[in-house]
Parts: C-alpha cells; structure tokens; sequence
C-alpha cells in the first residue's frame, strides 16, 4: 500500500546512519528510562482488548467545534494563537506565520480506509479551507501524526515541511516535492527562508513504523518553534524524561506548551505521558500555557475518551497551571485564555442507544501501541 511509505535510501540513509541516535539497524532512546514508567506486571492489551475492552473509550455524541475561519482572517492581538483541530493536529500563527504540526485529516489512523481507529468526527474545518500557510511540522511517522491523504493534499501546495530524519522519505513517497523537506536531527535546526522563525527538533522518547518490518527505521522528535517575540513546544508523542530539562537549559521557557496526554496505558508508560507525566513534563520545561493535544479524536488504548480531560482540570488548580483546554476549531491566544472549563462533560449526558460490538480487524501492517 502507497500509504506504508518508502524507506530511506542513498544520502538520506547515509546521513541517518550518521546521526548518534542510530544503533546499527535503526534509531534508539537514549535517555535512561526510570524503572516507574511502566508497569513490568501489565500485559500488552490484546486485539480483542482494543476491539472489545474498557468502557466509555468512544463518546456517545459530538464533540462541540467552532468554525476558526472568521477568527483567522483577524490576526492574533497578542501575535500567538493556537487552533486545536483534532488530535495532535494544531493550527499556530505566531507572529504572522501559520505553522500546522502533525497534520491529519484522514478518517482513519490506519494504513487503509476499511480498519483501523476510526475518528471520532471531522475535523472542524475542511483541509481546503485552510488558510495559506508557512510551514509544516511532522513530528515522527506513526498513522495518527503522519497521514497518507493529507500529505497528498498538503504536496499540491507549496508549503515547507520539517520532519525528522528518515521521514523525508515517506513524505516524498506521498508526492512532496524533495526541495520542500527538511530533515532534522536532535538539536538541528530549520530557518524560515523568508522569515524569522526558527524551528529546533528536541529529543522525545518513543518510537517510529509504519509497518511489522520497519520499527525505528526513522527518527521521532518533539519540536521547539521560536521568533523574536514568541516561543512553542510541541511534544509529538514521548514518554516522560530528564530531557525536558535539557530543552529548557538550552533552549529557554516557552508561551505556549503543547503535551501529548492522551493514548497512555501502563505497559508502554515510557513512551507515552498521559496527563499526570504531562504535568510533570510542564514543571521541567518551565511552565507556560499548557495546551493539551493527543486526545478526544481516535480511540488508541483502554482509558475513558475524557479521562485525559477530567485528570488535567481536577490537577490543574492544584498546581497552579495555566490549563488551556479549546473546543475543536476554537482558536485562543495564551495571553488571553480563559479559566478551563469542563465543556467536554455534556457530550456523554445523553444516553447512547445500545449497540452490539463491531469487530473489525486492524491490518497485519500497523505497530503496537498504534501510535
């Protein structure tokens, strides 16, 4: 399938195994992982676990979305806004500049149409109707960050992706044209051509594949995103480490933090944080505006769809963060974000009519976890 990717070759594959993060056979964490993270007695959940198992992992209703676009044709008082469009998928403009980071539009996180997580509902706006924009980031090349038709769309456009190393190679499999992409490894980073933006691709601890025969075959990153005025973290996926710290004493605080908080599951707590490491990953960065992502658009483990949700507001207040939690397509300027509130409780209130379970069978080519 066209969706699996394309494996690195030629220079791409020489600088790749150039990087210090390359073990012989594909890419590795190297931050020691505390023994806390995950749980040695949890099984891996079964396929029938993920068909089957837990409660409330689906909400029963809509989830409310705003049309952003009246909102976007005005720039941002503060010059950073942020639109969470679903998932890990977030519109920012800073400072004039439009960066979309891990763009998916797709109905399914899968490499097929016909199985695989299905999305909670559409996107709150059309990938046609989004504005122009200036950059685009791919944190690493899991189904649910990186998405075979929206590429497909995004290559029409002239827009500039940043990835990390390896990625490139999917992305130009998927019609991006080669002088468009930029590769990064850890601590490497992009200049805007035309504008001061810089983006810098910081360590995270995960995993990469697309398939059963290509695990860390290409590298996974979070992403810190400055210009003069204004800083972002974005998290991709990643398990709790001391290198947030190290992004902090390199790189300086940021405005606006985005935390991957949901998928989480003790048999792989080290590659994923879920809310209560995501808190822990907001200390050590620093603090700044925290705004959730990774959550409320495809069922990917075990927990309740707003358990996510329901952990970060009762700790929030606790901790004194500043917990920006956005309906779909409401775009919010962290120097101006309102108190959280629990919108999300009113999408389960109504009773669901019962239905019998739907087996479906993931495809023989996806990893687990599948994100």
């Amino acid at each position: 399938m066209k969706s699996l990717g394309k494996k690195a070759s030629g220079h791409r594959l020489e600088r790749m195994q150039a990087s210090p993060l390359w073990s012989g056979s594909g890419f590795r964490n190297l931050y020691p992982i505390p023994p806390e993270l995950r749980d040695p007695t949890a099984r891996m959940p079964s396929l029938g676990d993920f068909l089957c198992g837990g409660e409330r992992r689906v909400p029963q209703g809509p989830l409310p979305a705003l049309d952003p676009r009246p909102a976007w044709k005005r720039p941002a008082g503060s010059g950073l806004r942020a639109t969470w469009l679903g998932h890990s998928t977030v519109l920012l403009e800073i400072d004039g500049l439009r960066v979309l980071t891990d763009p998916v539009w797709g109905a399914r996180a899968s490499p097929t149409r016909l199985a695989g997580p299905k999305r909670f509902q559409p996107a709150p706006v059309r990938l046609k109707e989004m504005p122009p924009l200036d950059l685009v980031l791919v944190s690493h090349d899991h189904y649910d960050h990186l998405d075979y038709p929206t590429i497909r769309e995004l290559a029409k456009t002239e827009v500039p992706f940043v990835t990390p190393l390896g990625v490139g190679a999917h992305l130009e499999a998927f019609g991006v044209a080669p002088q468009r992409i930029t590769e990064l490894d850890w601590w490497e980073s992009y200049r805007h051509p035309s504008a001061d933006l810089t983006v810098t691709a910081t360590p995270s601890q995960h995993f990469s594949g697309r398939g059963l025969k290509d695990r860390n075959a290409t590298l996974w990153s979070s992403l810190a995103i400055r210009t003069p005025r204004h800083s972002v973290f974005f998290s991709g996926d990643t398990g709790l480490s001391g290198e947030f710290a190290e992004i902090r004493q390199r790189l300086g605080g940021f405005d606006l933090v985005m935390l991957e908080v949901g998928a989480f599951h003790p048999a792989w707590g080290d590659i994923h944080l879920g809310p209560d490491n995501a808190l822990k990953a907001l200390d050590l960065l620093g603090g700044g505006a925290f705004l959730p992502v990774h959550w409320g658009t495809f069922n990917l483990a075990m927990h309740a769809w707003d358990e996510p949700a329901e952990t970060l507001l009762a700790q929030s207040d606790r901790q004194n963060v500043q917990l920006m939690m956005p309906r779909l397509g409401e775009p919010m300027e962290p120097a101006h974000a309102d108190k959280a509130e629990p919108w999300w409780r009113a999408v389960d209130t109504a009773p669901a009519p019962p239905q019998a379970p739907q087996p479906e069978s993931a495809p023989k080519a996806m990893p687990w976890p599948l994100d």
